[in-house]
């Protein structure tokens, strides 16, 4: 198919707009993104998803470095005799890497069409850029909770979550603290009658308030920054146990938000995040890296693949700032079900 008039304008109108709002004159080309305007991409992306403005994201100078400290987790009261009581909030700790990662949000030439003709080149202009924004913002989430390694030649058809763009939160974890990571069996089973097996968990509070009381630190166990991220699978379960069993209006309200409080902790389900696990930690303790004075764009209309295409360039890396503030169950761990009997 060819594109229709009324298409070629709108995208003629949004290249010239987008041209005006990082002040290049040629988009299809390949231009920096600095200043002014990286603050503001960085916002939009921000603003897209609500998930990744509760987490740490920052720019910083180097692609290697310490893990920047958002804040110090011990205690900051006391008293000194023949003095001040002073703690420090201190930037040793681990390190961090940056990759090179590109972000391609493609518009095929149908979709393009139908926006152009749905209604007025304004609208049409905001949804091109509310695609490649939320696009490029969900990625960074969705490579966080799932990334694995960096390979040279990244697949997305092998690799449909980005395990493959970069090593993400639970993947640093496992590699500089894998004790923090539960990797034993673990059975939900929320329809369990009688006396639980080893491993076995009639609700997810129990597995929770377990996970926090035994890999939490001390001084962070009480820290009202904490939350639980749960995956869909187990809440999925869980539900549907408690509707199944509600005959009063009351428990079916307490079945629609059981995921919203989990162990006492507040609960998330994020973009992307692994249906059977399970994590414990600060979302502060979740960070994002890019490095300053590496973001680029190019927006072209690409003819030989039918589609018109938003590129972003840049340097990015993940990081957790306390391993001790975080503790989850692997999903290769867990299983929605009864635990096995016990070898005779």
């Amino acid at each position: 198919m060819n594109l229709s008039t009324i298409a070629l304008a709108c995208i003629a109108a949004y290249s010239s707009n987008l041209a005006k709002a990082y002040d290049t004159t040629d988009v299809s080309k390949q231009f920096a993104v600095t200043g002014p305007m990286e603050t503001k991409l960085k916002a939009a992306m921000l603003e897209s998803v609500e998930f990744l403005r509760l987490i740490t994201t920052m720019d910083v100078d180097q692609i290697k470095g310490q893990v920047v400290k958002v804040g110090n987790y011990g205690i900051a009261t006391g008293r000194k005799v023949n003095g001040r009581f002073v703690t420090t909030n201190g930037v040793d700790g681990h390190g961090y890497e940056l990759v090179e990662t590109d972000s391609c949000a493609a518009v095929p030439w149908s979709t393009l069409a139908v926006w152009a003709n749905a209604g007025s080149t304004n609208q049409f202009m905001q949804l091109m850029s509310q695609n490649a924004t939320l696009r490029f913002a969900l990625d960074m989430l969705r490579v966080g909770f799932n990334g694995v390694s960096v390979a040279a030649d990244s697949d997305p058809v092998a690799n449909p979550m980005g395990e493959d763009v970069n090593k993400g939160w639970h993947k640093i974890v496992s590699e500089k603290a894998p004790d923090q990571i539960v990797m034993d069996p673990i059975y939900f089973n929320p329809d369990a009658v009688g006396e639980l097996k080893d491993g076995e968990y009639k609700t997810l509070d129990a597995i929770v308030t377990e996970l926090k009381n035994t890999l939490i630190h001390p001084s962070l166990r009480n820290d009202p920054r904490l939350v639980v991220l749960v995956g869909s699978d187990l809440t999925a379960a869980a539900q549907t146990k408690l509707m199944n069993q509600a005959d009063k209006p009351t428990e079916r309200v307490a079945a629609q938000q059981m995921d919203k409080t989990i162990g006492g902790l507040a609960a998330y389900t994020p973009p992307f995040f692994p249906g059977k696990r399970i994590t414990v930690t600060m979302l502060s303790n979740l960070h994002i890296y890019t490095q300053k004075g590496t973001r680029s764009r190019k927006s072209e209309n690409s003819e030989d693949r039918k589609q018109h295409e938003d590129k972003y360039w840049r340097m990015e890396g993940y990081a957790v700032e306390e391993f001790e503030g975080y503790a989850s169950i692997d999903e290769s761990a867990m299983t929605i079900g009864p635990a096995p009997e016990p070898a005779p």
